[in-house]
């Protein structure tokens, strides 16, 4: 083959070659592109009805910010905080439990030691009427594995969150949106969700809301610094 020749054979492998590599970067790129807006399309479904499930999950532990955790997960030594509360000398939310048999359950692990409680158990017979330590708004009813029955309810301010868990069965009515005042009943005292059936209580917890006030989010107070 005269050398011309065999020049002309090489160019037109190179652009055959490099046509080839072409298309096929062009297909991964366009298959790139589509996973991606499939991708993110599921996560967005996902997404939205997972966010119950995030309540789930964090049910019998207060709902915590990415902020609480960075800072250790509680407000409990924010002093400012836990006097504002205890300036509203809220009631203790279960009948016939006095505040020196309160006993401080704050820091106490749970699930084997991998997390810590947040939340003071407040030990009551079954059925013990629960009430409303302020006056507020429910924000959600919401029944968890964790938690089982459970309230949210919101102070006036809309500030913090009153959490109540493993009620044996919310009082008559009772419902979402719903404004309360102090000392209203709003459940009673079971042993729902993983809480010892022998062993009923009410699980209660404070968190400060976010900024955007999303009912299952905060930061951590202990309540017994508050009621005590």
């Amino acid at each position: 083959m005269r050398r011309v020749d065999r020049v002309r054979v090489e160019k037109r492998r190179r652009l055959l070659v490099a046509a080839g590599l072409a298309f096929t970067l062009g297909a991964l790129t366009a298959g790139a592109l589509i996973w991606r807006v499939d991708h993110l399309a599921a996560l967005a479904a996902v997404g939205a009805d997972a966010q119950p499930e995030v309540a789930s999950a964090a049910a019998v532990a207060a709902p915590r910010s990415p902020d609480a955790v960075a800072t250790g997960g509680s407000t409990d030594g924010n002093s400012n905080v836990v006097q504002l509360l205890q300036r509203r000398r809220l009631d203790v939310p279960v009948d016939g439990v006095s505040r020196s048999q309160l006993h401080d359950t704050f820091d106490e692990k749970r699930a084997g030691g991998l997390r810590t409680h947040e939340a003071l158990d407040i030990m009551a017979a079954r059925g013990t009427p629960v009430r409303a330590v302020e006056d507020g708004r429910v924000a959600k009813l919401f029944t968890s594995v964790a938690g089982g029955l459970t309230i949210y309810l919101y102070d006036p301010g809309e500030m913090f969150s009153y959490y109540y868990a493993h009620l044996d069965r919310y009082a008559d009515g009772l419902h979402e949106g719903q404004q309360l005042r102090r000392g209203d009943v709003i459940g009673y005292v079971g042993a729902t969700g993983n809480a010892d059936d022998d062993a009923p209580h009410l699980h209660f917890a404070i968190f400060q809301l976010n900024a955007d006030r999303k009912w299952w989010e905060g930061t951590p107070i202990n309540p017994y610094h508050v009621l005590r």
